[in-house]
C-alpha cells in the first residue's frame, strides 16, 4: 500500500488537522477541499499539490488516526504482562482516544471504507492494523475453548466505539475506569446469583 501520510511540517499538520476536524464535523461527502483550504489558510491550489483529490486527503487522515492510536496502544500495554490487564490498557486506551474530541478518531469510526470506493482497500487495511492489535491481545486471553474469539473481538470493538456517543467527561467515571468496568464484565459473570439458579433450574427442566 503507498502511503499517503505526509506529516513532515507544520504547515501540512495543519491542513490534515483541519480535514480530520471538517470530516469529522460535517461529514466526508459534505466537505469540500475549498472548506479545507479556507479552514487550514491555504490555497485550494497548493492541497491539490499534495493531494490530488479529498479522497487522498482522507487517506492521509486514516493513515495518522491509526498510526496515533497504534502507538498509544502500544505505549499503555508495554509494561503490562497480564493478558486481562493489557486488553483493559487497550479498551481505556482506545475510549480515551475516542473521547477526547480526537476528530483523526471519529473519522475513522463513521467513515467506512466502502464510502469511499477508489480507496476503500487501502482505508481497510488501515483498519485492520488496528484491529490486528486488538486480535493479538485477545488471541492471549485464557477464555474457555467454546469461546468465539472473533465474535469477542467484534463485541468488544462495537462496545467500545460506541461509547462516543454516550461518555461524558464529567460524568463518575474516567476513560481508564470505564476500560477497566468493561474488562470485568468479560471476566466476572454480569447475572446475579438468583438468576443464575434460575437459568439452571430451566435448563434441568428442559433436559427433562
Amino acid at each position: 500500500m503507498k502511503s499517503a501520510l505526509r506529516r513532515s511540517n507544520n504547515r501540512n499538520d495543519m491542513l490534515l488537522d483541519a480535514a480530520a476536524e471538517l470530516f469529522a464535523t460535517q461529514g466526508f461527502r459534505n466537505t469540500t477541499m475549498r472548506d479545507i483550504a479556507k479552514k487550514s489558510g491555504m490555497l485550494p491550489g497548493s492541497i491539490y499539490y499534495h493531494y490530488p483529490s479529498k479522497e487522498d486527503l482522507l487517506l492521509a487522515v486514516y493513515e495518522s488516526g491509526v498510526a496515533q492510536i497504534v502507538e498509544a496502544l502500544e505505549t499503555a500495554i508495554a509494561q503490562a504482562e497480564d493478558p486481562w490487564e493489557r486488553l483493559g490498557l487497550a479498551i481505556s486506551t482506545h475510549i480515551e482516544a475516542i473521547t477526547r474530541d480526537s476528530h483523526y478518531m471519529r473519522v475513522i469510526n463513521r467513515v467506512l471504507p466502502e464510502q469511499v470506493p477508489n480507496h476503500r482497500d487501502m482505508l481497510t487495511d488501515l483498519r485492520g492494523k488496528y484491529e490486528r492489535c486488538l486480535q493479538a491481545l485477545i488471541e492471549d486471553l485464557p477464555v474457555a475453548p467454546s469461546v468465539d474469539r472473533k465474535l469477542l473481538r467484534l463485541m468488544v470493538l462495537g462496545a467500545v466505539n460506541h461509547t462516543q456517543f454516550w461518555f461524558d467527561s464529567a460524568g463518575p467515571l474516567t476513560p481508564a475506569e470505564v476500560g477497566q468496568a468493561f474488562t470485568r464484565f468479560l471476566i466476572e459473570p454480569v447475572g446475579s446469583d438468583q438468576a443464575t439458579a434460575r437459568s439452571s433450574r430451566k435448563e434441568g427442566s428442559n433436559a427433562s
